[in-house]
């Protein structure tokens, strides 16, 4: 199984469920190898953000809490760092803040740059995945290294985002963050 193939095949299927939207970076316009998985998602599902990571994990827990389970995209997990107010502060405890009256269930995806063959900067290849479990202890953090893994999380995303329960995936290509990592 192909990495990219399998997210291919999770966006497709969650793509197909009248209740989820995506939204973030390269939904609609390429920019990121994440654009690719999203080729058989309907354009009417998606939303192309400008680069307000906070302002769209607030969109996300918006959406979720009128009924949506959003797909809220972003392209590298360093950038998820400028949105880790909304995550920490916000969805991840929403549902304490709120003694049990709003349960948002927000699919985040994310994914650890490659470092080669031309190297980002550190800005752009860090794994902050033990970080942000430490951070959000009421939200599902997986990080799926291996293609096998990939619709299961997703399946599983989906169904706990019914329920008020957020999770976070975070992608890593065929190889993690090593030298050249393709999904191709």
């Amino acid at each position: 199984m192909e990495y990219l193939t399998e997210l291919k095949k999770a966006m497709n299927w969650l793509g197909k469920k009248k209740c989820t939207f995506f939204l973030g970076q390269t939904c609609e316009y390429n920019g990121s190898p994440m654009f690719a998985s999203l080729e058989d998602v309907p354009r009417d599902k998606r939303l192309e953000l400008p680069i307000a990571e906070e302002l769209q994990m607030g969109m996300s827990i918006g959406l979720s809490l009128e009924g949506f389970v959003p797909i809220s995209i972003y392209p590298r997990i360093d950038f998820l760092l400028c949105a880790t107010n909304q995550l920490v502060n916000h969805l991840n405890h929403c549902e304490e803040m709120s003694s049990g009256v709003f349960k948002p269930g927000v699919i985040i995806r994310t994914q650890i740059g490659n470092s080669g063959p031309l190297y980002p900067g550190v800005q752009h290849c860090s794994d902050h995945t033990e970080g942000l479990k430490k951070l959000c202890p009421n939200i599902k953090v997986i990080k799926l290294t291996k293609a096998k893994q990939i619709f299961k999380a997703y399946e599983n995303a989906f169904l706990d985002a019914k329920k008020g329960k957020s999770t976070l995936l975070i992608e890593v290509g065929q190889g993690g963050n090593k030298k050249h990592v393709t999904w191709k």
